[in-house]
């Protein structure tokens, strides 16, 4: 049964993200985040941490972090505790800044100012953008659109909703510390095994369920049926467990074709193709802003829907 104290929490939480978005200082991950690239710095150095170091590195983290809220969670007063679930919920989900970060590079992109918008899609992405093409920068723009998407909102309200605060911050921060150490480089092979591994643990069947979402919200343009079949036949062939069926079902939803080559940093990667139909632009990412827009309002429908019934 959906407690109705959580939703009434979440909703609450997602509309004051689409009011005041993220804090502009002092952003709880960005402290979690230089605490973690201190940490890995020490024990890690030269690529010597192993598996086990990563481990260990990834419990002094978050262990405390999920305690401590545990903890106040058991000896506040029942409205103190509910305030601090929506407050916590709204730091950890970035529905709003996530559509700021896509908007930032379809501007430009649409003014044909090639330069500035692979400046800002440096922001959201780790390609080598100064090799990007304006096909290029929007592919990357929509794709993390709609991966981020499941990573910063769905997700971490599926844990929200399934455990509490706890939950959704034990999600974050563990996709936090993924995306700094889970890199297949021989720095982070082994030492970012474990975050990337419980990451991919614990975003399994949210992703799944955003992948569903986006095929659904994708039925109001008539591309469900398209969406769930780039689900089926092309998410196998991404490298990630977890990206594959989003990126693929989004670009179907969307009915655009992404994936494909790009140049990163270490080199150039072919990555297969995802979706169908037209070329990336600035207009595709402002689609999939709508289309994680839409999805996040179906999410809530359906949880109150839940709890009310």
């Amino acid at each position: 049964m959906l407690s109705v104290s959580l939703i009434s929490a979440a909703v609450a939480a997602v509309l004051l993200d689409a009011l005041a978005g993220e804090p502009r200082c002092g952003h709880p991950l960005v402290m979690f985040g230089r605490l973690a690239g201190w940490l890995e710095l020490r024990w890690n150095a030269d690529a010597s941490g192993g598996v086990l170091h990563g481990a260990a590195a990834l419990c002094l983290l978050v262990t405390p972090v999920v305690l401590l809220i545990v903890l106040l969670l058991v000896v506040l007063p029942g409205w103190a505790g509910w305030l601090m679930q929506v407050v916590g919920l709204w730091l950890v989900i970035g529905a709003r800044s996530l559509a700021d970060h896509g908007r930032a590079v379809a501007a430009p992109l649409r003014a044909q100012n090639l330069p500035v918008a692979r400046e800002q899609v440096a922001r959201i992405v780790s390609r080598d953008t100064q090799a990007l093409d304006a096909n290029g920068v929007a592919r990357a723009a929509t794709e993390s659109m709609l991966e981020n998407g499941a990573d910063a909102v769905f997700a971490s309200l599926f844990w929200f909703v399934l455990a509490g605060l706890p939950g959704a911050v034990l999600h974050r921060l563990v996709n936090t510390l993924d995306a700094m150490w889970g890199y297949r480089t021989e720095r982070f092979e082994r030492f970012g095994k474990p975050a990337a591994r419980l990451d991919d643990l614990l975003a399994w069947l949210p992703s799944r369920l955003t992948a569903l979402s986006y095929a659904l919200v994708g039925g109001l343009h008539g591309r469900c049926r398209l969406a769930l079949r780039c689900w089926r036949q092309q998410a196998a062939a991404c490298d990630s467990p977890n990206a594959g069926p989003v990126m693929a079902a989004g670009a179907g939803a969307l009915g655009v074709q992404l994936g494909g080559g790009a140049p990163y940093h270490g080199g150039w990667k072919d990555k297969p193709l995802l979706g169908e139909g037209r070329t990336a632009d600035a207009d595709s990412i402002d689609a999939a802003i709508v289309l994680v827009r839409r999805s996040l309002v179906l999410w809530l429908v359906v949880l109150i829907a839940g709890a009310l019934l």
